[in-house]
């Protein structure tokens, strides 16, 4: 059965090299709105940007770090790619780097669905979704502007904070983990209150790093959407021949951590850095270079790990995954996708 998405539509990998200065990368077939960057050879913190809290706002993805005014840093988001400034962390001169890219919705629109108002740029159809509220320091709802349940919604409190991640991955939505620390799956029910978040609204508690009154925030909402993305959990056979996870998609993009005990980094690999048996390797919650560490297939209709490592295939362990794709498992022209 053809899917009636076409990931590329939504969602792009781009590889370049920095050159200290004015630089705009084009081709994605469409207006990023979300973007992550990372120097791949190069010890410099993630940057996160996005259309809500504009250009050169740079939140660091691997350190709780107050957000920051970059004027080097991305200029502007354009209808093909962006364009950024000289700013070493994006763009320092000769250096390789690797830019994650989705579609939004574009400017933010105000929705006033929940309890608490909040600006939202979202794709229906890739169910995307970028908001930006304010804490109210009591349990709210708040609107995130998709048809679809998110199934996995990373916050970031917009001063010194450590990022939130709730997903269906977890064993429930009393769970969390942080994006930016190698802690495991912590039991704090006050983020998200202990609700699955519905088709039109999520559900914040009383804790502060997701909900303190007065205090800005910013969410990453992902919905599951056939063909294009999937956020879930599977559980490690400590065997080279590792576990097959299927996701209905070739995967561009597979994000994995460790949800059942602490020390394990986040492991991110893509379709463009490298092949099957020899992807590389980064890691949200480090500065460091990518590395050639645990092998892992990314095939027509999922992944597969290739390693016996407690950071993604111990036995009997509990993973997180989110995953998009870099086409659907059967393309809206009926051509199957295929491995590399």
């Amino acid at each position: 059965m053809a899917y009636s998405i076409n990931a590329k539509d939504y969602f792009n990998t781009t590889l370049y090299t920095g050159n200290a200065s004015t630089q705009s990368t084009t081709g994605f077939g469409f207006q990023p709105d979300l973007v992550w960057n990372k120097g791949r050879d190069t010890a410099e913190s993630w940057c996160a940007w996005d259309v809500i809290r504009g250009v050169t706002e740079r939140v660091i993805i691997d350190a709780n770090t107050a957000p920051s005014t970059v004027a080097t840093g991305l200029t502007s988001f354009n209808s093909d790619g962006w364009t950024t400034g000289s700013l070493s962390a994006m763009n320092e001169s000769n250096k390789l780097f690797v830019s994650y890219n989705w579609k939004g919705g574009g400017t933010g629109v105000s929705n006033t669905n929940g309890s608490t108002t909040t600006t939202v740029s979202s794709s229906v159809s890739s169910g995307c979704s970028i908001v930006k509220y304010t804490g109210t320091g009591s349990v709210a709802t708040l609107g995130h502007g998709l048809s679809t349940s998110p199934t996995s919604i990373i916050i970031r409190r917009l001063n010194v904070s450590d990022w939130v991640v709730g997903s269906n991955g977890l064993p429930s939505w009393n769970y969390v983990l942080n994006l930016n620390t190698v802690s495991n799956a912590a039991d704090q029910v006050n983020q998200f209150n202990g609700v699955t978040p519905g088709t039109s609204t999520f559900t914040l508690g009383t804790e502060g790093q997701t909900n303190q009154s007065g205090i800005d925030y910013i969410a990453y909402c992902f919905s599951d959407i056939t063909g294009f993305s999937q956020s879930g959990s599977y559980t490690g056979n400590g065997n080279i021949n590792g576990v097959f996870v299927y996701t209905g998609f070739k995967p561009a993009f597979v994000l994995i951590k460790r949800s059942d005990s602490a020390g394990d980094q986040w492991q991110l690999n893509d379709s463009k850095r490298g092949f099957n048996g020899a992807i590389k390797t980064l890691y949200t919650d480090s500065s460091e270079v990518e590395t050639s560490s645990d092998p892992i297939d990314l095939l027509s209709n999922g992944f597969k790990n290739r390693a016996t490592s407690s950071a993604r295939n111990g036995s009997g362990v509990a993973y997180y995954y989110l995953a998009f794709a870099e086409a659907p498992l059967v393309g809206t022209n009926n051509v199957p996708a295929t491995a590399r």
